[in-house]
């Protein structure tokens, strides 16, 4: 169901903080995984804007909880030795967030902003990292995403998404000196990885069809809770410099 990941791509993310996984699963699998998706993410039917991530694109959060196709994949055995070989040093890996997105075209959604994962987490260590897997073909021109190879070798860098003006790239103009990746044309099934430190991006939709894609990040099981406000972890009971051992944040067994 899902592929190995290679110890070439193992070697190329550590690198770059980013890869691409032609194929980490199959066409026929990811078509059916597409179907589940376009269920529960209908083109136009929440325009809501509550934050300037609502700008970018919609999603349906933590999907693995309440559906077990995406369960079965986000759990995976082959998907989770591969992440827990990505993440260096790291033994045990917890699940963080699925999310189903989505970026309409034709102005329904626009640019994602240049950004890092990380600054927004409560966690004390940056070992996180987070799948996207293309649900149906995305060619560059759909959005797919794009990287500053070698950013997550610089740390942490700032929230995005506070105000207006705040992507990366106006925080740290000498991001720039840095090689962004191509423009990737992603098949159905394809995936990339990145750091949660990596800084990333996408364009608006310019084709026809929306853009559909499954996530799912991962952590250190072994971080420890920092205490800082976020919206996943407020109000669990979780208690500062221990442990995530809460069922919101299961350990993935490789």
């Amino acid at each position: 169901m899902v592929r190995e990941v290679t110890d070439a791509e193992a070697a190329f993310y550590r690198e770059h903080g980013w890869v691409h996984l032609p194929g980490l699963i199959t066409p026929e699998h990811a078509a059916g995984l597409r179907e589940r998706a376009a269920a529960r993410l209908r083109p136009g039917t929440d325009r809501v804007r509550r934050s300037q991530v609502d700008a970018a694109f919609a999603q349906s959060r933590d999907i693995a909880e309440t559906d077990e196709a995406f369960r079965g994949l986000a759990f995976a055995p082959p998907l989770a030795r591969g992440v827990r070989t990505l993440l260096t040093g790291v033994t045990r890996i917890r699940l963080q967030v699925t999310n189903l997105l989505i970026k309409e075209p034709g102005g329904g959604h626009g640019a994602t902003v240049f950004h890092q994962d990380f600054p927004w987490m409560p966690m004390d260590r940056s070992a996180m990292l987070t799948v996207w897997l293309a649900l149906g073909d995305v060619p560059a021109e759909m959005g797919s995403l794009r990287f500053y190879s070698g950013s997550h070798l610089h740390g942490t860098l700032g929230r995005s998404f506070v105000r207006d003006g705040d992507d990366q790239l106006a925080q740290h103009p000498w991001l720039k000196e840095l090689p962004l990746s191509p423009p990737l044309d992603l098949r159905a099934g394809d995936a990339t990885v990145h750091s949660a430190l990596t800084v990333h991006g996408a364009g608006e939709n310019r084709c026809d069809e929306p853009r559909l894609s499954f996530t799912a990040t991962y952590f250190d099981a072994d971080a420890l809770y920092t205490g800082a406000p976020y919206q996943q972890t407020d109000g669990l009971g979780l208690k500062v410099n221990e442990p995530f051992d809460h069922p919101r944040f299961p350990v993935v067994a490789s």
